[in-house]
């Protein structure tokens, strides 16, 4: 063993390398022509297992792997959720992210058991695909290029963070029955619900706190240490609620929103850090999961796999959510797109790990059904979601918010802001000279960028159409320089 070090270690390196290179180079392609990006991580993970001997799948490994990427994806997730914009939408999510799991989980069971699986086994597959994807629906919603209105991109993206609980929670209980391990008990159950979505709310909220302080008090010796204090409380954030049996899942999103909504330092930095790791995680958890797959066992589970999927997209989901957002007036067009957009991906699938894992009768052919479900969905809805957009009209109006040409940042919270401004033709400034701009006091340009130059700024330089404007101001200036200079860049 030892003899064949580092040579092994030289194989499995650069087959990693090979496999996420190749991921990396078809995304875009695959974007283009609105083929998911994490199908076709999936895809390339699964092409690979044809070449790899049958008792290379290790599940337990592969859940492990795609444990620590779901942290990371939710934890970027819920770094980058405005909780001001997020807040008003918070009840409806909500309810999606338990009672609409529980009923998207029951519907499908339903049709399962139709279709011919005993009523436990029915049960599971219903709860494991009956939660919505946070890497499929972050990765969707901001790679789609649509500007969506605010309450139904918000209610999206706080149901995917919020729901993977509810999910876990059905499939280990329900795993549990499987293996006759102890009689059913709707009360513990219930309790066991109760026991860990406070254990995991009480833990992000503690341990988001806690890392508001540090990262305010705490002056770090470099500034690529302060993405690595951040990321510790990811973990953190996981692990030590799992440990008194809450949702570690549900702490990491609560840490990272608390995160998030605070003034950081190294802000910028530390958002790019974690945005390549909520990649880096996604294209490792797909790949690893891909390669657990059998072709002949998900060809196979294909007929049942296709009927389910789509009792998924056009039965279940739609039904439960239709109710679901019944009592909160959301119009027709948003509650249908939020139905068409529940999309499934790695969770489903790492779910269907653990009764494998677990020793479940017949778990291997439930893990194939279940990823060909996924895989199914990932197609109907998920290459159409710009066609949603269009068709249901839920598109907020206005331009999209450009794409910054330069990045300032700090490693201390400093008590002023540095802004950036794309001159839109309608703004205020535009047309007009520096000098005079009736901008309140304590404001400043620091720099214009044109056409790609930097301009010197004087009191008679004109600002024009198109010219990219960074100021320094007080917070509370921010309103006011708003309304002169229009739609901000994303700082």
């Amino acid at each position: 063993m030892i003899a064949s070090e580092p040579l092994t270690t030289g194989w499995l390196l650069t087959i990693a390398g090979l496999l996420m290179l190749a991921s990396v180079l078809f995304s875009r392609p695959s974007e283009r022509i609105g083929f998911p990006a994490v199908l076709l991580f999936l895809g390339i993970g699964l092409v690979a297992s044809l070449w790899l001997p049958a008792d290379f799948a290790d599940h337990s490994l592969a859940f492990r792997i795609g444990t620590v990427g779901l942290v990371l994806i939710l934890f970027d997730g819920g770094l980058n959720t405005s909780w001001r914009a997020a807040r008003p939408h918070l009840a409806p999510a909500a309810v999606l992210a338990t009672a609409g799991v529980a009923g998207t989980a029951a519907v499908v069971a339903v049709a399962a058991r139709v279709l011919g699986l005993e009523w436990p086994e029915a049960l599971l597959i219903g709860a494991i695909v009956s939660s919505t994807d946070a890497a499929a629906v972050f990765s969707a919603l901001r790679g789609s290029n649509v500007q969506l209105r605010q309450r139904v991109g918000a209610t999206l993206e706080l149901e995917s963070g919020l729901n993977d609980p509810m999910a876990v929670i059905l499939t280990i209980t329900l795993t549990g029955v499987l293996l006759d391990t102890g009689n059913f008990s709707w009360a513990s159950f219930i309790v066991d619900i109760v026991v860990q979505l406070a254990v995991g709310l009480a833990a992000g909220l503690a341990i988001g706190w806690m890392g508001q302080q540090l990262l305010q008090r705490v002056r770090v010796p470099a500034a690529g240490l302060y993405p690595a204090m951040t990321l510790s409380l990811a973990l953190l954030a996981f692990g030590i609620p799992t440990l008194f049996l809450g949702s570690g899942f549900l702490a990491v999103y609560v840490a990272a929103l608390m995160l998030g909504n605070r003034r950081l330092p190294y802000r910028a930095g530390i958002l790019r850090v974690h945005d390549a790791l909520a990649w880096l995680g996604q294209i490792t958890m797909f790949l690893v999961l891909g390669l657990l797959a059998i072709p002949g066992l998900l060809a196979a589970s294909g007929l049942m796999g296709i009927a389910l999927g789509l009792v998924l997209a056009l039965l279940a989901r739609p039904l439960v959510v239709a109710l679901c957002l019944l009592p909160f007036r959301y119009e027709r067009a948003e509650t249908a797109f939020i139905a068409w957009t529940g999309l499934r991906g790695a969770v489903p699938i790492l779910l269907a790990s653990y009764p494998v894992m677990s020793g479940v009768d017949g778990a291997l052919e439930l893990f194939h059904l279940v990823f060909f479900i996924v895989v199914f969905n990932a197609v109907i809805p998920g290459a159409t979601i710009r066609w949603a957009v269009n068709r249901l009209r839920v598109e907020r109006a206005g331009q999209p918010r450009p794409t910054p040409v330069l990045e300032i940042t700090a490693t201390e919270a400093l008590p002023v802001r540095v802004l950036s401004f794309l001159i839109d033709p309608a703004a205020v400034v535009a047309g007009s000279r520096v000098a005079d701009l009736p901008m309140p006091d304590g404001a400043d340009i620091l720099l214009l960028v044109r056409d790609g130059r930097i301009l010197p700024v004087r009191g008679s330089t004109m600002l024009e159409s198109g010219d990219h404007v960074h100021l320094l101001i007080a917070p509370e200036q921010i309103h006011a320089v708003s309304l002169l200079f229009g739609l901000r860049e994303e700082d």
